[in-house]
């Protein structure tokens, strides 16, 4: 799995032949539903609000009781999200070491037994091995306790008010209403260096997913590793490829990782959609949203900045095109009172699906500008 150095999709052979697998090729030129893509810009037609991790991740240390209401990247999640005016939903896919495409944030597995807490990889896990984590479908059965490491080192209970089991993204296609984009982030480790094979496997058996049961459902693809997301551009033409970047707000090996700019140029190089960036980064260096919307490329944002509405209310203005949130119900609800359409005597003329820009107050205005600064030295 691992190479003792990167392996560039540039330097492998062929890929626009692969691959062979006739559901890959019966799709290749259907598009989801509700986007709209050209030979040279993927647009969005709205302001995306974008559920993470479906109703939003888990932060066990919080004292925000919705930080924790609902098991991160589950059934439960999804569903609890797609009861407010939201688009699409965030979650984090992996594969097993038997080649099944599951839904899990985190590098590695925490659990205990006799008072010893172990650790494996996703990726090392069968798929019978990653569901025997947590709560189990079968009545009156337990599966093995499911703990976290929280960002002080201290390892707890995943305990949240709404429990599920672990599941895969066959079932999330499955159970989750049709309506509700999937925002597919492809999951790698950060302190691997992938071979290109492996890279291969895993995308192929998510393609293979995802081509099987998407239906019409709107899909973008997005991930940190620069090479996967070349790769999936290269492997399939039906779905948006977005890159997934810090934007300098930490810094990394691979030098493509380390700033707007060099994630435009990535997607530029490699014909991607978008890009997905840590909202600090975008306040930070507001000219590079200007150099992204002119290379038409659609932007996204996350962060926890983006569950603050003065802060999405930016972000509309600047020309992003969506957010990333944990609280859904907040940000929806903030969105839908942003953007309203201009009355009729204002004397502009709005076509069909175009939305006004928002209308503050004075006091609203004053307190945008102040947070500015504010926003940038975070």
């Amino acid at each position: 799995m691992m190479a003792l150095k990167a392996v560039h999709v540039s330097d492998v052979p062929n890929l626009d032949q692969v691959p062979e697998n006739p559901s890959f090729s019966l799709y290749s030129t259907r598009f989801s539903k509700g986007v709209e893509l050209g030979r040279s810009a993927y647009r969005i037609p709205k302001f995306l609000v974008i559920g993470h991790r479906g109703h939003g991740m888990n932060v066990l240390q919080s004292s925000d009781r919705r930080m924790r209401a609902f098991k991160e990247n589950s059934i439960s999640s999804f569903d609890a999200a797609s009861c407010f005016p939201i688009d699409f939903i965030e979650f984090d896919v992996q594969v097993t070491r038997d080649d099944c495409p599951v839904i899990f944030h985190d590098d590695v597995i925490l659990s205990e037994e006799n008072g010893t807490v172990f650790e494996k990889r996703v990726t090392d896990l069968t798929l019978s091995e990653f569901l025997g984590y947590g709560p189990q479908r079968e009545p009156n059965k337990q599966g093995k306790p499911l703990l976290r490491k929280i960002k002080n080192g201290n390892i707890v209970n995943w305990d949240v008010e709404t429990d599920d089991t672990l599941c895969t993204l066959q079932e999330a296609f499955q159970q989750v209403s049709p309506s509700l984009g999937f925002n597919i982030e492809l999951k790698f480790d950060d302190h691997i260096v992938y071979d290109q094979d492996y890279l291969f496997r895993v995308l192929q058996a998510v393609l293979q997913v995802v081509f099987e049961y998407a239906n019409d459902r709107p899909i973008i693809f997005s991930s940190f590793q620069p090479d996967a997301a070349l790769l999936v551009k290269k492997l399939q033409s039906t779905y948006p490829v977005f890159f997934l970047t810090n934007g300098g707000t930490e810094i990394y090996y691979d030098v493509r990782r380390n700033s707007l700019e060099d994630a435009l140029k990535l997607c530029l190089e490699g014909g991607l959609e978008g890009i997905v960036s840590e909202v600090k980064g975008v306040f930070r260096n507001p000219g590079a949203v200007t150099k992204i919307k002119e290379a038409k490329l659609s932007h996204l944002t996350y962060g926890k900045l983006n569950n603050v509405p003065e802060a999405v209310y930016m972000q509309n203005l600047m020309g992003i095109d969506g957010v990333i949130v944990d609280l859904v119900k907040e940000i929806s609800e903030a969105v839908s009172n942003m953007i309203k359409p201009l009355k009729a005597d204002e004397g502009e003329s709005l076509s069909e699906g175009v939305e006004a820009k928002p209308q503050f107050s004075p006091r609203e205005l004053a307190f945008l500008w102040k947070l500015i600064p504010e926003l940038i030295e975070l």
